[in-house]
Parts: C-alpha cells; structure tokens; sequence
C-alpha cells in the first residue's frame, strides 16, 4: 500500500478513535478541536490555489458559503423526506450528512468553475480583485434570497457535525492536496506558479491547471462550509464576508506558501490564539492584530516555512 494512502488510513482510523471518547471531553475544547479542524481544511484548500499553483483568491469564503448553504439546504429541505419523522437511525443520518457534504462540495465546485473559467487568465491583483468581488456578490445574494433565509439566515440546521466528521474531512483534503501535488499532473501547479510563461511555452496549459486547483479548492472549502454550518446550526451572510476571506489568506500566508505542514500549523495557531487571549477580550483583537504585523515583519517568508527532508509537505 502506497505511503499517503497509509497515512489517509490511520487518520481515519484516529478520527474515529478520538470520536468514540469525545464524550469525556469537555465541550469547550471540543469546540476549539472542531473549529481548528474546519480552519485546517480551508487553509490547505486555499493553498492548493495560492500557494502551489501561484495565484492569489480572496474569494474562499464565498465557496465556503456556497457550501454550507447547499449542505443546509439538503438537511433541512430533503432530510425529513428521506429519514422519516423518527430521524432515521444513526447510520442513515451519516449517509445523510454525507451525501449533504458531498452536495455542498459540489454546488462549491461549480461556483468555482464558474469563476475560474473568465477570470483565470488573469494574474495578480486583477484576480484578487475578481475573486473578491465574486465572494460579495455570493454574500449579497443569499442575503437577498428569502428561500434561504434572507439576511436573518438558516436556522434549525441538524447538529450532524462531530469530531469524526471534522477530523475525516482533515485527512482526506491533506491527503488529496499532498496527492495531487506529488502527481505529475500535479507537476503542472508547480510549473504554472514558477515561470507561467515558460510553462506556456513548452506546451503546458496553464489555464487548464488553474481551474483545476480552483475546483478542487473551492469543493473543500465547501465542504468546510457544510461541517461549519451543521456545526453551528445557524448560518448567516455576514458570516462569509470579506473578512472570513482574509483570515483565511492569512492563515496561508503565516503558515508558508506552498507548505502543507506550514499551513496546518498557522491554522491551529490563529484558531487558538484569539481563544488565548479571550480573559483580556476588550484588547483582545488588538494584540491579535499586532502579533500578524511582528510576525510578517520577523518572518515574510512564513512562520512555518521550513524544509522537512526532501520536501516541505506531508
């Protein structure tokens, strides 16, 4: 059996270790655990896009939302139709959450597809600008369609989230990422961020791999999405703005562009520092703010980056 899909096992394996005795742990710090595992999935999603591939998205926010209300939608419109009104078992339940998951990964994809197809060729700050302004046009629809809520949001959402289902979503985004990346497909992300003209010119389309990271970038994000809302059983516009965008770039940017390992641990540490800093909360986002300015002036090149033997990633 092939390295990585050893890894991806024994994740799943912990995963489900760790869930059957989530209940002796006390529920704070199981909601700190979830929260770190959702950040974790969308920052390693997000450096598929900018980190491996060169570009620079500040529209993950708007897949996230795409997902969690896809995922929503599914729960709470076809969930009672398809478990019945005892619930259905527990089994069904995971199937359903899955398949709700898996839906909202989807409707993500697609969104980013969408995107990805006129605006990838551009480059820089013309892309920022683009993948910015899609995920406020995202963010003003769902706060207009009543169908969905409408600015007051969905509520009643199932609370199908867990720690398995969190921890699973973990494995299987790092694991497909390091895939991809160590693939010789994946070869053409690398090339595509190191000299895109030159990649161009020995025949390599880089468009084509653009939308591809953007893709499988914005299934994840929506999937995180998904865990996000059916963790919180509330969702709302205002929860996938611009700045739900840029803590996520950040969490890249700290961690080290193109750096998996990097960028699970500035998403761990920028997850539990505000809740470090929660007994002096009036300053807390005050410190918080001045701690990223130190550390992007002591280090540009990301916290984590460092080399790990031959390669930088898991």
């Amino acid at each position: 059996m092939p390295r990585p899909h050893l890894y991806l096992l024994v994740a799943l394996l912990a995963a489900f270790g760790i869930s059957w005795f989530s209940d002796r742990i006390d529920p704070y710090y199981l909601d700190v655990l979830i929260g770190i595992g959702i950040n974790i999935i969308l920052a390693v999603s997000l450096n598929l896009v900018n980190g491996y591939t060169g570009q620079f998205s500040l529209g993950h926010a708007g897949f996230m939302s795409v997902g969690a209300y896809g995922a929503a939608a599914v729960s709470l419109f076809l969930g009672p139709k398809m478990l019945g009104e005892d619930g259905g078992t527990a089994l069904q339940q995971g199937l359903m959450f899955l398949g709700a998951l898996t839906a909202g990964g989807l409707a993500a994809s697609l969104a980013g597809l969408a995107v990805g197809i006129p605006s990838l060729r551009l480059k820089g700050d013309y892309l920022a600008l683009v993948t910015l302004g899609f995920g406020e046009i995202i963010r003003v629809i769902f706060q207009n369609v009543e169908f969905l809520g409408g600015a007051l949001g969905l509520n009643g959402i199932p609370a199908y989230t867990s720690i398995f289902w969190v921890l699973a979503f973990v494995a299987l985004a790092v694991f497909t990422v390091t895939c991809l990346v160590h693939s010789t497909y994946g070869r053409g992300f690398l090339a595509t961020k190191d000299d895109e003209v030159a990649s161009e010119a020995v025949g390599l389309n880089t468009t084509r791999y653009k939308i591809v990271a953007f893709v499988i970038g914005a299934f994840f994000a929506g999937a995180a999405g998904g865990l996000y809302g059916h963790f919180k059983m509330t969702i709302t516009p205002t929860g996938f703005d611009f700045t739900k965008s840029i803590e996520i770039v950040v969490m890249v940017i700290l961690g080290g562009m193109g750096n998996t390992i990097g960028v699970i641990l500035a998403a761990i540490l920028l997850t539990l520092l505000p809740e470090v800093l929660r007994p002096i909360a009036e300053y807390r986002m005050i410190i918080y703010s001045l701690l990223l300015i130190v550390l992007m002036i002591m280090r540009p090149q990301g916290l984590f980056n460092f080399k790990f033997g031959k390669t930088t990633t898991l």
